[in-house]
């Protein structure tokens, strides 16, 4: 086979129908302007990039109408995971995004041709952050650093990573994660959790220098137009200014009370910027002049979010934050030259004493000049710890003035000051551009094909999984309360994931866990009701598979139809020549001779044609004898998997002995699935051939025969003669040629099979090399399709939104990278792509109906009787069993009915079943004949030991026990019921509890 794909999965998106197009559904991680075409683009949390037309602009100047300025443009689901940065490039025309999906994306806006987002890139981990040369470069490409410690420069033509820089920490690797990066004309800068800012040269690579000093890890970096000033936020509270010439930290800003997380500057020498920090204060600094006059430099609280912003923006008179909610906020900017007059008031103070009585306003008066403006002193923001100037006050009328002058003595400053408060200029944003609801929290029903979501509005939303839509809305409530209210008593096996991280309701499929939840089909609320065998049950991983990938079955099924139309060519060609040359009289056999059969040719059941689908494990209850053992692997409360002298299964996961099972159903005497395409047939037993030649006869005759119990008959079981006792190494002794047999033939079809991929493809190459093989062996016979798919009586048709989301998923190092995307629509026209990125278990699942197969999942029980009925127990005294823990409760009252009942020689069609005289109980509790063991092990018994369950008559019927216990079946006996377990086949202990 070829080289061995990393696990894949399969991931659909649910979205509200409801939901009105444009906004984020999340927090806001990032933000650009484009100042020439006036649009603000954004991105957030649930992988979308929005664009908005500003009119608020210098340019156009703000407009009143319905009371926002800015209006929504367009957007593209560029991401299924978190965006953590975005960057213009190329005068504005490409909007490069990273995201938690690994990728870096270009999105080309202004252009007609290039509507979604193109990858140019990918990281082993997040990609985290982003920056793009000066302009005047004219350079053609965008740095990326990611928390796989890597920065990459890619190009944005789609070329591929023209340098890769390795950033890995000196002391520890892992603290290499890029969370801050700049570009500059001679210099690549990088922020990590090391604390430190790491200078690169971006044409070669080669590391320059590093910065140390910060305390924490650092989260934004800027570099001015010349090159060698560097201005570094960190979540050490402070932000530092650099000299890449002299290596060292020139000057310290210590305006904020929480960890900075932003920082931006249009000005080349980087003299006024703009911070925002974790509390979601925004200030504007003002440090034009020189190193020596930097502690009279002025800083101002501009505005302050709810949340902490975790971008900042200015351009055009206006300041943009986004933050942790799903809006925008504009806030107006000022002009810091007004303020100018506070620099001069600092420094005509600088040195007085603070001991002065007066009583001063709260605010500095404007001086004669109407071009100051008049600021509240708890405005302004205190440069450094090293500038004496201001001094934030409280809001006490006798409390001093930014203007007062302060002690030099630190100590004095922190006694003075306890409490201070920061009142920024702006109190309210300007506009807010509005987002939409996205999904918080989530929690899985029993049933497991509901789900209750919780969104950021605080309202509560049922969904269906498997219809993939919304149910109904709750209003704001409380998750946990409705879900008392709407949650049922099941216990279905965890069959898939739900993941918030979009804002939207996805579900995933992993390959071996989406098949393992089964539900009965006579509990399924269908649109189309269908006719389905007693007890039928539904996987409903294969089910929602079935139908999110129909049109690429669709597409297979035609692509198959083309092929097999090829090869019948010559097929066809070689008939007709036979039949030109056909004698023209054909002699008939004499009858009586042996050996000659009907030549009547079959042909194989076409995809969409009548076929027998495979059935699910049996349900038979099996007698189990105290003894230790292991319990099944991740699978609390269950006993082993089939033991060795229980039935084998076939190879397509069912019990050999299920058709003759009357706790499975059954579907007439062609009970056998379509056997997997290049799957060898398994060789016959010697022992059986023998049997049959010498017992030919009477092996005939018991065939005509009906079932030599009365309950036998009325259930169509037919019990083995041999008697138990006989161990599983016995049993393996006595036929040691089937083993030796069907190992060689395994060993020599697979050094003759041809390698395949490891992809979904793969699936389509060994279904053509079967093709061959049988045109090999049989050139003149028609080649019939071997795709198989599931059939509507074992897939229900599903009618899902022809705009679901689905997604293939590969996983990598620390995370997941989408493989390919599409919807339920496109992927018929995506058969390509789908064939070489998707999985090949997803193609035998879909083609062939193939489903990983696992072990079911056994639960261990007693039965006791009340009143006088006899007990069920065994010669020996055993009453303890063992079923799968999907069987029924009126699964358990038929066989309590068959050991303890004598059943009319013939049966009555209009007899009582035994779920109708007879009643269950399991903690005092009457059990419903629908229940099943699973559910109640976890919401009736609630133990781990064995379960103990009661039966009793309700006394609509009269039973007649019967005259002596039945006989037990013998281990090897096709189709029976009841089976004895070698002591390691169960436990009499306590196992954990079933899932």
């Amino acid at each position: 086979m070829a080289g061995k794909k990393a696990r894949q999965r399969v991931s659909y998106v649910i979205e509200n129908t409801r939901a009105s197009a444009g906004g984020h559904r999340l927090g806001v991680l990032g933000v650009a302007v484009d100042t020439d075409n006036s649009i603000l683009y954004s991105g957030g949390r649930d992988g979308v990039v929005c664009a908005w037309d500003l009119n608020c602009t210098k340019k156009k100047p703000p407009s009143t109408e319905s009371g926002s300025a800015s209006k929504f443009r367009a957007q593209t689901q560029a991401h299924m995971h978190s965006i953590n940065d975005i960057v213009l490039a190329k005068n504005n025309t490409a909007l490069v995004s990273a995201s938690s999906d690994l990728t870096v994306k270009v999105w080309r806006p202004l252009s007609e041709e290039n509507a979604e987002a193109q990858s140019i890139g990918a990281h082993a981990d997040y990609a985290n952050r982003l920056a793009v040369p000066p302009s005047d470069m004219g350079l053609n490409w965008v740095a990326s650093g990611g928390l796989d410690r890597k920065v990459c420069l890619w190009d944005l033509n789609g070329a591929g990573k023209t340098l890769e820089i390795d950033v890995k920490g000196d002391d520890k690797p892992e603290k290499g994660s890029v969370y801050a990066l700049s570009v500059g004309h001679n210099v690549l800068a990088v922020g990590s959790p090391e604390k430190t800012v790491r200078l690169y040269d971006p044409r070669s690579g080669s590391r320059i220098s590093k910065l140390v000093g910060h305390v924490d890890n650092v989260r934004s970096i800027l570099i001015d137009d010349s090159g060698d000033t560097i201005l570094s936020a960190s979540a050490d509270k402070t932000i530092k200014m650099w000299s890449i010439k002299n290596g060292r930290c020139m000057y310290t800003f210590t305006m904020h009370d929480e960890a900075v997380w932003s920082l931006y500057s249009d000005d080349p020498r980087l003299g006024v910027f703009y911070s925002s920090d974790r509390s979601g204060l925004v200030a504007k600094t003002d440090i034009r002049g020189s190193i020596e006059d930097m502690d009279d430099g002025l800083s101002l609280a501009v505005a302050k979010d709810h949340t902490g912003v975790f971008k900042v923006i200015a351009a055009d008179g206006n300041i943009w934050t986004a933050a942790a909610q799903s809006s925008i906020n504009r806030w107006d900017d000022i002009n810091i030259d007004e303020y100018a007059y506070l620099r001069d008031s600092f420094r005509r103070q600088r040195g007085a004493s603070t001991a002065s009585s007066r009583t001063r306003p709260t605010s500095i008066p404007i001086a004669g000049s109407t071009a100051k403006k008049e600021v509240s002193s708890n405005s302004i923001l205190r440069v450094s710890n090293t500038s004496p100037l201001p001094l934030r006050i409280g809001t006490d009328p006798d409390s001093h003035t930014a203007a007062e002058i302060v002690t030099t003595k630190m100590s004095e400053l922190v006694i003075e000051q306890p409490d201070l408060e920061v009142k920024p200029i702006h109190q309210l944003p300007a506009e807010t551009i509005e987002g939409q609801f996205g999904l918080l929290k989530h929690k899985l029903l029993n049933d497991r094909r509901r789900v209750l979501t919780l969104d950021t509005a605080g309202e509560v939303l049922m969904w269906d999984l498997l219809k993939c839509k919304p149910l109904e809305s709750f209003g704001k409530q409380h998750l946990e309360d409705v879900e008392k209210v709407v949650n049922t008593r099941e216990a279905v096996a965890p069959w898939c994931g739900i993941d918030l991280s979009s804002g939207n309701l996805t579900v995933v499929l992993e390959q071996y866990n989406c098949f393992d939840a089964e539900v009965y089909a006579d509990e399924l609320n269908l649109e189309e009701p269908l006719e389905f065998r007693e007890d039928q049950r539904i996987s409903l991983g294969r089910w929602i598979l079935r139908y999110l990938f129909a049109g690429l079955i669709d597409e297979e099924i035609r692509r198959d139809e083309d092929y097999r139309q090829k090869l019948n060519q010559g097929v066809e060609k070689r008939q007709a020549a036979t039949r030109a040359n056909a004698p023209t009289s054909i002699p008939l056999p004499k009858p009586g001779i042996s050996g000659w059969e009907s030549s009547e040719q079959a042909t194989t059941p076409k995809a969409n044609s009548l076929q027998v689908p495979p059935m699910t494990p049996g349900l038979a209850i099996h007698q189990a004898t105290p003894g230790p053992v292991p319990p099944l692997p991740g699978v609390p409360g269950a006993s082993s998997p089939l033991s060795p002298l229980e039935p084998r299964t076939s190879h397509t996961g069912r019990p050999s002995g299920d058709k003759e099972d009357y706790f499975s159903s059954t579907i007439g005497p062609a009970d056998t699935a379509v056997k997997p395409s290049g799957t060898p047939a398994a060789p016959a037993a010697p022992e059986a051939d023998e049997k049959n030649k010498d017992k030919g006869k009477d092996k005939a005759g018991d065939g005509a025969k009906s079932p030599s119990t009365p309950f036998g008959k009325k259930f169509r079981m037919t019990f083995g003669t041999k008697k138990l006792g006989r161990s599983a190494s016995q049993t393996t002794q006595e036929n040691p040629a089937v083993t030796n047999e069907k190992a060689e033939e395994s060993e020599s079809s697979s050094s003759h099979e041809k390698e395949v991929e490891d992809n979904f493809y793969g699936v389509i190459q060994r279904i053509r090399n079967e093709y061959e093989k049988q045109l090999a062996e049989s050139p003149d016979k028609i080649v019939e399709t071997r795709l198989t798919p599931s059939l509507p009586s074992e897939t229900p048709v599903l009618k899902l939104p022809p705009k679901t989301k689905v997604i293939i998923q590969e996983e990598t190092s620390g995370s997941v990278a989408n493989v390919y995307e599409g919807t339920v629509e496109s992927v018929g026209t995506d058969a390509d792509i789908i064939e070489q990125k998707g999985p090949m278990w997803l193609g035998q699942v879909l083609l062939q109906n193939q489903a990983t197969f696992k072990d079911p999942v056994k639960i261990s029980f007693v039965l006791q009787p009340i009143g006088d009925l006899p007990p069920v127990a065994s010669a020996d005294g055993n009453n303890r069993l063992n079923a799968n823990r999907m069987l029924r409760v009126r699964k358990i009252l038929s066989y309590v009915a068959e050991r303890i009942e004598q059943l009319p020689d013939e049966p009555d069609k209009d007899a009582l079943k035994p779920e109708e005289y007879l009643e269950l109980y399991c903690n005092e509790q009457l059990l419903d004949p629908l229940m099943s063991l699973a559910t109640l092990r976890t919401h009736v018994w609630k133990g781990g030991n064995d379960i103990v369950l009661h039966y009793k008559s309700n006394g609509r019927k009269e039973i007649r026990p019967s005259p002596q216990p039945l006989a037990e079946p013998g281990p090897e006996a096709e189709g029976s019921q009841v089976t004895s377990a070698t002591a390691g086949a169960a436990s009499s202990g306590t196992p954990g509890q079933a899932v």
